[in-house]
């Protein structure tokens, strides 16, 4: 008997339920402080600079870049034992903040530090929509690999 095992999924408190509900209609938003100025992530009651409580949610352009990532080819849960390899990576957004998020549709040789990327949400429930990003633009090319000389 061929069993599939359900998918780890976030369980929603009083500071991400709003995030949760615009990723399930297929939007990304952050948290900015009025006061600071500033976007913040992951949701928080406070302005984690200025610790002022005047937070509203925004939403994010969803583009930015990734920062860092890996290519897990072990599964970290038996639910994904199907999805190897696959990658996660911090993707450092437009707004200026950074989150960890799977990278999809794209060849983990083709990934790069740096790499442009664009999000897009993948429904695992009724409920919970994970926003993802995939590659956009001229990040599908192959990357130069770095030989380390300086110039």
């Amino acid at each position: 008997m061929n069993v599939s095992l359900a998918r780890p999924q976030p369980i929603p408190t009083v500071e991400t339920i709003h995030y949760w509900r615009a990723a399930g209609e297929g939007r990304l938003e952050l948290q900015y402080c009025r006061a600071c100025t500033r976007h913040q992530f992951y949701p928080r009651r406070f302005c984690t600079q200025c610790l002022s409580d005047q937070l509203e949610w925004v939403q994010a352009s969803g583009r930015g870049r990734i920062y860092t990532y890996t290519v897990c080819h072990v599964a970290a849960h038996p639910a994904f034992a199907s999805h190897v390899p696959y990658a996660i990576g911090m993707i450092e957004l437009d707004e200026g903040v950074r989150m960890l998020a799977g990278i999809v549709d794209a060849d983990p040789d083709r990934l790069a530090v740096g790499a442009p990327v664009e999000v897009c949400f993948e429904r695992i429930s009724d409920d919970i929509a994970l926003p993802m990003f995939r590659l956009t633009g001229s990040a599908n090319a192959r990357p130069v690999p770095d030989t380390g000389d300086k110039p």
